[in-house]
This record gives structure tokens, C-alpha cells and sequence, in this order.
């Protein structure tokens, strides 16, 4: 729920003239459980995403959830929804270490594997739709002009991934040089080591060519406030090696 974006990976078309290579494409996305709202992260969630309802991933996806394949000769569909995968990385810091091998990053990273099938409840969709909107800024959804329309409605589409399995990486601490290395004086003393640390930054507010509210909305300016902290303590922390 950290990243603004993830990328969502999904079988090439079966057609005969078609790419040969499996589709990715960043898209929105948050975890989130429609029957147990107050879910937490140690509860089972699906993953909610949210596109155009002309995609191709939209049009297979809901190709699959009829159980009969791809029309015009698609990815091979299954009756528990289209195959998906999905990451999303963050990055922690830059760690320079004694020699080029031992160089690396600290970060954090998640694929998830499941099964894509769109959401058809109305409830549920627009449930989904706060949620997404809520994740890129707290209380946004609230704060613009709810609900959607019946034009904006039908132009997009949530997708609800059911999670089959799902993995999880990270990296935190220094360098990690070998001791042949570390006993070597002439080369530690003539290379330096250590993590430069990576925090994305939002930046002032800057109001559009139509906006008529002079003054910035406090959810916003909370919102960066508060975020820019989160990164810059996240990113020092990841300094600290693993217990």
C-alpha cells in the first residue's frame, strides 16, 4: 500500500500474429477486504486495481470470470478469474561497499500471485474506489465530488485479485564486505563505504490552472507533511542491520 504504483503482469494472447510476450502495466493498486473492512495486514485481502474498462487486461479479465476464454482468441482464461502477478518495490538506500560485487541497495519488495475478476457489485465498486482514492491521499475521497457519476462509472473498471500465494524480500543494514577485504588496509583506506539513503519527497502543493480555493486544504497539506517524515525515518531505519 506504500507504492503508488504497481506493475501487473498477465499472459500474452494466444492469437497467431500476436507479441509472443507477456503484458506488464503499471497501474494503481491497494489491499483491502470489502467483506472485513477493518481487515488487517496479518488478515487475508484481495488486491483492488483500477483501470480503463476498454483495457485489454479489463476485457480479458472479464473473459475469464465467464469461464469460456478469450473470444478473439486470447490468453488462456480459468474460471476463478485471469492469472495475474504483481510488484511493487521500494527503495531504501544505495549501499557502496569495498569492491563492485558487494555493492547493492536497501529496499523492500512484494510479488503476489492470483486470480483477476471484475467487480460487478455497485456497493463494492464504489467501496473499492474510496479505498484506492483514500490510499493516494487520506480523506480525499470525502473532500472532491462523490459519487461518480454514471459516465465515470461505466469508463472504468475495478479489478479484484484473489491472492494465491505471495513472496516478500528485504534489505536493510551496510555494506557487507568480504573479510579477505576488510583485512586488506590499503584497500579500506582508500575506499569509502557506507548507504546513501533514498526517501522519495513530495513537494509544496501547486494549485491548478482552475482552481479557485485559495487557501491549500489541510488533509493535503497533513498529508505531505506527514509522508515526507515517514520516508526520511523509514529510510534511516533501514540503515540499521536485521536482528
Amino acid at each position: 500500500n506504500s507504492s503508488p504504483v504497481v506493475h501487473v503482469s498477465f499472459p500474452p494472447s494466444r492469437e497467431p500474429d500476436a507479441d509472443p510476450f507477456p503484458a506488464i502495466l503499471p497501474m494503481i493498486g491497494v489491499m483491502g477486504s470489502f467483506e472485513s473492512p477493518g481487515a488487517t495486514l496479518e488478515e487475508p485481502m484481495d488486491l483492488y486495481l483500477h483501470g480503463y474498462v476498454s483495457s485489454r487486461l479489463m476485457r480479458l479479465s472479464a473473459s475469464a470470470r465467464a469461464g469460456n476464454g478469450d473470444n478473439n482468441g486470447g490468453s488462456e482464461s480459468h474460471d476463478e478469474g485471469l492469472p495475474v502477478s504483481i510488484a511493487a518495490t521500494k527503495t531504501d538506500g544505495i549501499v557502496l561497499a569495498l569492491t563492485p560485487n558487494n555493492h547493492s541497495y536497501n529496499y523492500r519488495s512484494a510479488i503476489l500471485h492470483g486470480f483477476a475478476r471484475p467487480v460487478t457489485s455497485v456497493e463494492e465498486n464504489l467501496w473499492a474506489m474510496e479505498l484506492l482514492t483514500n490510499n493516494i491521499v487520506p480523506d480525499r475521497w470525502r473532500s472532491t465530488r462523490v459519487p461518480p457519476n454514471k459516465a465515470e462509472m461505466t469508463s472504468t473498471q475495478i479489478l479484484k485479485v484473489r491472492i494465491v500465494s505471495a513472496s516478500a524480500k528485504i534489505r536493510c543494514g551496510g555494506p557487507h564486505d568480504e573479510k579477505k577485504d576488510l583485512r586488506d588496509g590499503e584497500v579500506t583506506q582508500r575506499v569509502w563505504t557506507g548507504v546513501v539513503p533514498v526517501w522519495e519527497r513530495l513537494g509544496a502543493p501547486v494549485p491548478g490552472d482552475d482552481n479557485r480555493v485559495a487557501q491549500v486544504p489541510a488533509h493535503v497539506v497533513d498529508f505531505v507533511a506527514k509522508r515526507n517524515r515517514e520516508r526520511e525515518a523509514r529510510a534511516l531505519q533501514a540503515l540499521q542491520e536485521p536482528e
